[in-house]
């Protein structure tokens, strides 16, 4: 089972891009993120037509994740849970079912800038920073929660984590970015702690591996990239992985994301 992720940056914007793509990379499954629709706009026949059920939780022009998939999806969800105040669309998640069934997240982790901190450095409340770290902590008790199913569990898309150094083609220009910070990259350490394996850095090693360009300053051009977006797999799942790749060349087409497709292959 072939299952990707993919920050698609406007679904109204890669109407085109995103089709091409999936003609050519053929995934069972595709867990898309910052759709930047509502769930009445998004362009449902576009991926029928190619055979996928589709489930969305969108929000009107920012945010908002979907799953494709060939195979039906049930006991869908939508929203991280532990804060029914949060109204950002940034979760969805269902089961999956080929030789046996998985529980498939997708996520739209917040980026978490400007840091705002107080003068004892911790993150000023109600702000980005301070949000990102609680969704995080949510997002770290609710993975406890799917583990504990014992069911293979796969939570993949754009974390907007920079996980390590060798994460970035600059780690210097990070060091004070939400996406880099450490207090970031401990909550992300500590949700890989529970049990979960980076399915990326288990099939590679070294550095120069990026998702991300942004749309500034040539970085495409230069090579400029960071590594954000992840596939976490309980270990139940990471026994059926059998390869991890980034698709590069996407990001050099037509009207591109800032983002490429990531995806695993899962002996399922």
């Amino acid at each position: 089972m072939k299952i990707a992720t993919f920050n698609i940056n406007g679904i109204k914007a890669r109407a085109q891009a995103l089709p091409d793509w999936l003609d050519e990379a053929q995934p069972d499954v595709v867990l898309l993120q910052e759709i930047k629709s509502i769930d009445d706009a998004f362009p449902r026949d576009l991926f029928e037509s190619r055979g996928y059920n589709v489930e969305t939780h969108g929000q009107k022009s920012f945010n908002g994740v979907a799953i494709l998939s060939k195979l039906p999806l049930e006991d869908v969800s939508r929203g991280l849970p532990g804060d029914d105040s949060d109204e950002q669309a940034r979760w969805i998640e269902a089961t999956v079912v080929g030789k046996q069934a998985i529980r498939i997240c997708g996520l739209y982790l917040p980026n978490g800038n400007p840091v705002e901190l107080e003068p004892d450095n911790s993150p000023v409340a109600g702000g980005k920073y301070a949000y990102k770290l609680a969704w995080m902590q949510r997002l770290h008790d609710h993975a406890r929660d799917l583990l504990a199913s014992e069911m293979p569990v796969l939570m993949a898309g754009d974390y907007n984590i920079i996980p390590q150094a060798e994460d970035a083609n600059r780690p210097d220009a990070w060091r004070k970015d939400a996406l880099f910070r450490p207090e970031s990259r401990a909550a992300f350490r500590r949700i890989l702690n529970l049990g979960f394996t980076e399915a990326f850095r288990s099939c590679h090693t070294g550095p120069g591996h990026y998702s991300f360009w942004d749309y500034q300053a040539g970085a495409w051009n230069r090579d400029d990239g960071i590594r954000i977006d992840h596939f976490l797999l309980s270990a139940q799942a990471a026994d059926l992985l059998r390869a991890c790749e980034i698709d590069k060349h996407v990001r050099g087409r037509e009207k591109p994301s800032d983002h490429v497709p990531v995806w695993v292959d899962l002996d399922l």
